[in-house]
């Protein structure tokens, strides 16, 4: 029997459309997801994005509770670095108690991330060159040092925290959540309170990453499920299914390790035609790659009529060459190769297209696909 498929959506704009247009796209997305027979559907954490509606995962999560009935929804991820402890427990708890039992709490460093990547860039001090294993692309590793470098980035950081205030270390913060979530939280010193929404409720926690490092190994060391960018950064996910599963104590709660890896993905009826939804693509990583953020999904005459240099193709280079692109049977058969690869216990599919009608049907292509 094949693993499950969840759905991770950006909530994407595209070129001409407004921020309104992705959201109740999103919607409809979300309900044929339902339809389709998808596990999970999961919102994403982006901020300063022009392409990008997808901000505050509980807000539209919310939104997407009210109009589906059973499919499981969570965030991927809520950006720890960004908010306290506190806020994301009343969020999601009041989430849960007006749509019990259905949420995924999914947790991402943000703040934090940047050291972690830089400090992994030290680790690999040789170059890394492309292979293939067993079947598997793994490209070059791309840096995102000198985007973590920008004014553009340090103007996002003072916007999205408060001056002076430092992140908490993951495993602070995971403390925190956790002692919520049970609830009362006690100081230790006879005082107590509890999180009104928020304790009690029937949430599962997530840890995601994009490497071996510090997130890969904490939600191992405490008997999480983790979930691993395929799509974000190919060249690292076999270090943090590795990571993630040296790392695994075993509870009774969770007595195996379980694994999501992310893929990016878009089916059509045909090789061909999968190949001219998705030839903007590489447009839209370029933007992401250099800095400004994603652009407004482009359609395929805008993406046709850009320039391109060779220093351009070698900056999404990875991120191209890692997408599942083509019929249904093309596409199922390398989901087949990177669930086989990885060992993932599900796969997270993100697919992004102009025409959302093409979107849809690229999603309910893999899962008739996928389930046949």
């Amino acid at each position: 029997m094949p693993v499950p498929l969840s759905i991770l959506d950006l909530a994407p704009l595209v070129s001409g459309g407004t921020v309104g247009d992705a959201l109740r796209r999103t919607l409809d997305l979300a309900r044929s997801a339902e339809h389709f027979g998808y596990h999970r559907y999961w919102v994403a954490e982006h901020h300063f994005t022009p392409g990008v509606a997808s901000a505050q995962p509980a807000l539209l999560l919310g939104q997407i509770a009210a109009v589906t009935d059973h499919i499981r929804l969570g965030s991927g991820a809520v950006q720890t670095g960004h908010q306290t402890a506190l806020s994301i427990v009343e969020q999601f708890g009041l989430l849960d108690a007006l749509h019990p039992g259905r949420f995924d709490l999914g947790i991402g460093r943000s703040g934090q991330a940047k050291k972690e990547a830089l400090r992994q860039e030290r680790v690999h001090r040789e170059p890394q060159q492309e292979r293939v294993v067993d079947g598997l692309l793994i490209p070059k590793p791309f840096s995102w040092a000198p985007i973590f470098a920008s004014d553009r980035t340090a103007l996002a950081a003072s916007l999205l925290s408060q001056p002076g205030a430092e992140p908490l270390a993951l495993g602070e913060i995971l403390d925190q959540i956790e002692a919520l979530l049970a609830g009362p939280y006690a100081d230790g010193k006879g005082n107590a309170v509890t999180a009104v929404p928020g304790a009690g409720s029937d949430l599962e926690l997530w840890l995601l990453g994009s490497s071996g490092g510090e997130s890969a190994r904490t939600a191992g060391a405490r008997s999480l499920p983790f979930a691993a960018n395929y799509h974000v950064a190919p060249a690292k996910v076999l270090e943090a299914a590795e990571a993630y599963r040296e790392s695994f104590v075993a509870s009774a709660a969770r007595p195996e390790p379980h694994l999501m890896v992310s893929a990016d993905v878009v089916v059509a009826e045909d090789d061909a035609t999968a190949r001219r939804l998705a030839a903007p693509y590489a447009h839209w990583v370029r933007s992401i790659r250099t800095g400004l953020g994603a652009v407004p999904f482009p359609s395929e005459a805008e993406a046709a009529a850009a320039t391109w240099t060779e220093a351009d193709r070698e900056l999404v280079a990875d991120r191209v060459s890692t997408q599942f692109v083509g019929s249904p049977q093309t596409v199922a058969e390398g989901l087949r190769t990177l669930q086989r690869v990885t060992g993932a216990d599900e796969l997270l599919i993100t697919t992004i297209t102009y025409d959302h009608a093409d979107r849809v049907r690229s999603f309910e292509l893999l899962a008739k696909e996928w389930s046949s």
